[in-house]
């Protein structure tokens, strides 16, 4: 194809079948994740409460493909293919002589790639008579995601949201509302959970830590209800792996192979589903891609989070999970990036990193909105502050090749779109948004916390 391509699609009978499974094809598997009261590896049935038995099958699966159901494919439809795109204005405005392309998923009905875990969820809860999904959100893509989901289903939707984004954010909450959900800022005096965390710090900004505890706390005593994650978990990162697959086919129609592969990590889902299937491709020999992960300064748990079992939520309800973590009582500053506001990364990118299968660097916000804002001005797109930070890391290596004329491919995701995020581009035009510290003396605080496991 020439090279005057901006846009690469699929049509609809490209669109991949199967979820990829990556633990299969990696050198060692992920380590077990252990029964907070005894620290044994725990069985599927400790996790039925909270999870439909298909899904928690999905997360310990040996198979390396999935099939995704038919129902699922029909909802994917209303947004997938998503196309791959050639930043070509930027390109040029930044003169180098890489060659950027971003995955984009800012179309589907909630602006971001979430949706591609949350309507799984919803149909395999559906399948086994769930009636009602509790769920914690960050900046608020994950609760719109799942909110409309379960809308799809008829399945009642409960959305804790963390407080600092649930202020910045207000848009979000009336999106989830749209769609049915009822939304709850977090931490709340609703649970145990909550209200201990307003006693200890009434004005708590709270975090995904906080709002997990929440959510898990008013799912696991009712037999009509679940919990869903929409980052983290192996069946997560699965559902995601869509979005690796339609860009290696969209690759190959136009003769291309990335040399860096770059995605914006809090949880894990998003860098998780652009990837695996890349990460295949090299474990096979095929390619050989450098694969980047990019998370915040203020909340770095790849690059300065220590490799320990942890808790995935502040009340200590949720399985021991071996993560790079800033320990589960962290409290993150209030960043715009709300979704990437995590003490810890998935254990599966945790693992694989620790594999030395990929690499991680860490940005402050006010170089990722810089970046962002260059991107829009550029392309036409407003990103979500969360793909600010690949985008700022994409920015990063285009300069370095422009200074040693590298013709380098550059493959990255993007996420989501900025719309409902404008209060942040506001303030970081009128130059009011600020970078945090890396804040040490709180987080040796909450790896003090951290269980010691002989």
């Amino acid at each position: 194809m020439a090279d005057d391509y901006s846009k690469v699609l699929l049509d609809e009978s490209e669109m991949p079948t199967q979820w990829y499974n990556v633990i299969p094809d990696l050198p060692e598997p992920p380590p077990p994740p252990l029964h907070p009261g005894t620290h044994e590896p725990i069985g599927p049935d400790d996790l039925a409460p909270l999870f439909p038995m298909a899904l928690i099958m999905q997360e310990v699966s040996t198979d390396s493909y999935i099939d995704i159901p038919g129902e699922v494919l029909d909802i994917y439809r209303l947004w997938r293919p998503t196309p791959l795109l050639r930043a070509r204005r930027l390109e040029k405005a930044l003169d180098t002589p890489a060659r950027i392309f971003l995955k984009y998923e800012g179309g589907s009905p909630a602006g971001s790639h979430k949706p591609n875990t949350a309507v799984p969820q919803a149909f395999y809860n559906s399948q086994e008579g769930v009636t009602r999904l509790t769920t914690e959100t960050g900046a608020g893509q994950w609760g719109s995601a799942l909110a409309f989901a379960t809308a799809q289903y008829g399945i009642e939707c409960e959305v804790w949201q963390v407080r600092a984004s649930y202020d910045q954010k207000p848009y979000r909450k009336t999106m989830m509302e749209i769609w049915g959900a009822t939304v709850h800022p977090s931490p709340s005096n609703l649970t145990e959970a909550g209200r201990a965390v307003l006693a200890a710090d009434p004005d708590s900004p709270g975090s995904l830590g906080i709002a997990i505890s929440e959510a898990v706390e008013q799912a696991a005593p009712r037999e009509d209800t679940r919990y869903a994650l929409g980052s983290v978990l192996n069946h997560v990162l699965l559902h995601q792996t869509i979005i690796g697959e339609e860009a290696l086919l969209q690759l190959a129609k136009v003769d291309e192979t990335p040399d860096l592969l770059v995605g914006c990590t809090g949880g894990g889902s998003n860098f998780g589903g652009l990837s695996f299937p890349f990460l295949r491709e090299k474990l096979a020999g095929r390619m050989n891609p450098t694969i980047r992960c990019v998370e915040p300064a203020s909340c770095p748990s790849l690059t300065r989070g220590e490799y320990r079992y942890d808790f995935g939520d502040t009340g200590q309800l949720t399985p021991l999970v071996k993560m790079h973590t800033l320990g589960h009582t962290f409290v993150p500053d209030p960043i715009h990036a709300g979704g990437l506001r995590y003490h810890g990364m998935s254990p599966l990118i945790s693992h694989i990193y620790e594999l030395g299968l990929i690499e991680a660097e860490s940005i402050h916000q006010t170089e990722c909105f810089a970046a962002g804002l260059q991107f829009a001005r550029s392309e036409g797109i407003v990103p979500a502050p969360e793909p600010t930070h690949a985008i700022a890391a994409t920015i990063r290596e285009a300069l370095r090749c422009r200074e040693s004329g590298e013709e380098k491919v550059i493959l990255t995701a993007l996420c989501g779109h900025g719309h409902l995020d404008l209060a942040s581009y506001e303030q970081y035009l009128a130059g009011e948004l600020v970078d945090y510290d890396y804040p040490e003396e709180k987080i040796a605080a909450a790896m003090a916390q951290v269980p010691v496991l002989s």
